[in-house]
């Protein structure tokens, strides 16, 4: 299929329009003022905004303050702040009697929302960001021309000086399962709302329900379905010995701060893996202790009253899975005991994370020019000479600058860095000119502020 061509030229296509890329957006509006206004344009594959949506369970919440926001680690004053959202919508009163710091995710979905609701001309929603390609002038790559397919099917194509890669991680689907893809009854939770919405127990029906995993995405569908679906019965399965508690203690979320970057980052890559490790616990496969103390007293209840309705079943391993008319087969291995054992569900969830690959299928033409996807400090991915063109990535830089990367900690902050770094390579962009151009560059600004 031939792409269809815009005219225009920008200055920065962000791919993804998540909260990473929203708060660049902010940014950029924010330093506008100062250096003029980028051509920027937003694209998203959603037809509209939602921010993990068919994970809002009622009893899912914001693991981290509501205070980091898109803007106030760096701007308090900015209108686009949660406090300045609660006070649009009348409910600031209603939050701070609440009397907490965490905003279920529903309302911080819906704050998300308001503010991209605010940059509408700067978003493309329902297209799917196919891949990015170089532009060639005289053996150096001096754009970058992005392919995307839209609602009706039909490739378009726009070209721009710079990308910004925020598209967020990937559904990890364990290999016992990965030949059950097509099968409905089996589903990653990231399709949870969805899938579930189809399954007999919405009508009362009696299920039996698997959830694979150990952290908080698994521990929030096994309360929902516990609450929501009095007929379903539930088996957690996971790998570790039990529920783990995430470390969220004062000393440790300073790992979480914009300075503990700039720590991560100056460390040799042995150093940058250990501390990595070493907080692994505040993030993966953990759970919010709240919430293990709620489930914990949902299987002490069975025990007072004799009645089985959830199994616990950790220390297993899933060896495989086989679907037939009567359900999904999961053969577990007992890792302490080594015994065997199978149980047949009605349906599978998959609460087994997220993989954080797909930046270098959408850079795979221009990968010859990049230095195997390594970053700068301003999250631009490093390439040889011939490359003038820039791309950064948010959300993929873990390994390089910390465990804040894939989270919501440090936003505005990585949001205003680029956004600096983008100014300042356009401005060498410009500088970088030939004479000849230059002046009639200057000479069209001239004609458009006398026009």
């Amino acid at each position: 299929m031939t792409p269809m061509h815009t005219p225009t030229d920008l200055d920065v296509i962000g791919i993804g329009f998540g909260p990473s890329n929203i708060a660049l957006a902010i940014a950029l509006e924010e330093l506008s003022g100062e250096h003029g206004a980028l051509r920027s344009l937003f694209i998203d594959r959603q037809a509209d905004y939602r921010w993990h949506g068919n994970t809002l369970v009622a009893q899912s919440e914001l693991q981290i303050s509501f205070l980091k926001d898109l803007v106030s680690l760096r701007n308090p004053t900015s209108p686009y702040s949660f406090v300045n959202y609660l006070h649009q919508h009348g409910r600031l009163v209603d939050f701070i009697n609440l009397g907490t710091f965490y905003p279920c995710r529903m309302e911080f979905n819906d704050y998300l929302r308001w503010v991209a609701g605010h940059f509408t001309e700067q978003a493309s929603y329902g297209e799917h960001v196919l891949r990015v390609e170089p532009q060639l002038a005289g053996g150096n790559v001096e754009g970058l021309k992005v392919i995307s397919r839209d609602a009706n099917g039909r490739e378009v194509a726009r070209s721009t000086r710079s990308v910004v890669v925020s598209v967020g991680g990937t559904p990890r689907i364990p290999a016992p399962f990965a030949h059950l893809k097509g099968d409905a009854r089996v589903f990653h939770h990231a399709q949870y709302l969805e899938r579930m919405a189809t399954q007999p127990c919405v009508n009362g029906a009696p299920m039996r329900i698997a959830i694979i995993g150990g952290g908080q995405s698994a521990a929030e569908a096994f309360i929902d379905l516990n609450d929501s679906y009095p007929g379903v019965k539930v088996d957690m399965i996971l790998r570790g010995s039990s529920l783990k508690p995430a470390d969220d203690s004062p000393f440790v979320n300073e790992v979480f701060s914009p300075e503990f970057t700039d720590l991560v980052f100056r460390q040799p890559i042995a150093d940058r893996e250990r501390i990595i490790n070493e907080y692994h616990n505040t993030n993966y496969s953990v759970v919010d202790l709240d919430l293990i103390e709620r489930i914990y007293g949902i299987f002490y209840r069975q025990k007072v009253s004799g009645l089985q309705r959830h199994a616990f079943r950790c220390l297993r391993k899933v060896e495989k899975s086989e679907a037939s008319d009567a359900g999904i087969a999961i053969t577990l291995r007992n890792s302490a005991s080594g015994e065997v054992e199978t149980h047949v569900y009605d349906a599978v969830v998959l609460a087994t994370g997220y993989e954080r690959q797909m930046h270098r299928e959408l850079l795979a033409p221009v990968a010859e020019y990049l230095d195997e996807f390594e970053v700068g400090r301003d999250y631009r991915v490093q390439a040889d000479e011939r490359f003038k063109a820039a791309v950064y990535m948010q959300g993929f830089c873990q390994a390089s600058h910390g465990l804040s990367d894939t989270l919501l900690s440090v936003l505005p902050v990585r949001a205003e860095e680029i956004a600096e770094s983008l100014y300042q390579y356009a401005g060498k962009r410009r500088n970088a000119l030939p004479r000849a151009v230059r002046p009639l560059q200057a000479l069209g600004g001239l004609l458009e502020s006398v026009g």
